[in-house]
């Protein structure tokens, strides 16, 4: 048996989305037979007790493993060198586009010049896997990516989700400008890590809106609802994957990039940097949602994130550990 580390962290300022993403990899590779541990830091609203549900026994040490696996911002190249005398292989996902010393590079967003740009900031023996032919999905998205639904201008069923933790407060906004227009259906997701996460579930119960606390549904939310209001970054691609129209708000650094290309592209609508995203421009967003061309906005992104293979990476993953 393989044995795997995960290094990745969630908290209020980092979020969810690196555990979440490195959960589905967990899931693939203890379906291929693999011991997976996780190494993450206590943080304030890091979700170790989550990963523990999920069966992960976490570490909080550097160990002996036949593979490392990393998904964090705040891990270097220097880092990276140093773990080396615990592991023959290490694998690292990245959005960024930085240095590293590891032997597959995985980034799975679509920008400008992604075939390349890593070409001068890895090894000459590192495998790249890059762009959406590798992207990350739990067997729920791929499954709803089969049942791709009919979509009318009709947009009747609205989903929030900004992220896990929602650091910038996007959920409040949103409800806020909610206030005085009408939906048949609306869905608010919100992570363990979010702080508002009561005043937000009682503003949803007050005006009968479906709350949702750290689902495994999402993409089931996804697939019935008319359009979304989310972040950018991995959610982002998942609404795209799922044939889902939506808009994005750019609530960390490396959403910035992606989200701009993405919104150029004709597949999400670009709300901005967060500062700027005010209540008012949800509100506008909102009463314009009549005006949207859905059917375009869900064949772009279907285009989009279009692979033959869903999660693709995996082959590569296992030929590093034969």
């Amino acid at each position: 048996m393989k044995n795997i580390i995960i290094r990745t962290d969630a908290s209020v300022e980092i979020g969810s989305g690196h555990v979440m993403r490195c959960l589905t990899i967990a899931h693939n590779l203890k379906r291929e037979g693999c011991n997976v541990r996780f190494w993450m830091e206590p943080h304030t609203g890091n979700l170790i007790d989550y990963v523990a549900q999920q069966g992960y026994e976490t570490i909080s040490k550097a160990e002996q493993a036949d593979l490392y696996i990393i998904d964090h911002y705040g891990i270097d190249l220097e880092w990276e060198q140093n773990i080396r005398p615990y592991t023959r292989n290490l694998i690292v996902i990245d959005d960024l586009a930085r240095a590293h010393d590891c032997d597959v590079l995985l980034d799975q967003n679509v920008v400008p010049n992604f075939e390349v740009r890593y070409d001068e900031l890895v090894p000459k023996r590192c495998i790249k896997l890059l762009g959406p032919k590798y992207l990350i999905m739990r067997e729920e998205f791929i499954e709803a990516r089969q049942q791709i639904r009919q979509r009318n201008q009709n947009i009747q069923r609205l989903l929030v989700f900004m992220g896990g933790t929602d650091p910038t407060n996007e959920t409040m906004k949103i409800l806020t400008a909610l206030e005085e227009l009408t939906f048949a259906h609306v869905d608010v997701v919100v992570g363990n890590g979010n702080v508002n996460k009561e005043n937000i579930e009682q503003i949803c119960h007050k005006r009968s809106y479906h709350y949702h606390c750290q689902i495994s549904y999402m993409a089931q939310l996804m697939q019935q609802a008319d359009f979304s209001i989310g972040a950018g970054g991995s959610s982002m691609w998942e609404r795209c994957y799922v044939g889902l129209p939506s808009s994005s708000t750019i609530v960390a650094d490396n959403q910035l990039i992606t989200t701009h290309y993405a919104d150029q592209l004709g597949a999400v609508i670009n709300l901005g940097w967060h500062e700027e995203a005010k209540v008012d421009t949800y509100k506008n967003l909102l009463n314009r949602l009549d005006e949207i061309d859905v059917e375009r906005f869900k064949k772009i992104g279907l285009q989009l994130t279009a692979t033959p293979q869903p999660n693709d990476w995996l082959s590569h993953v296992m030929e590093l550990l034969a």
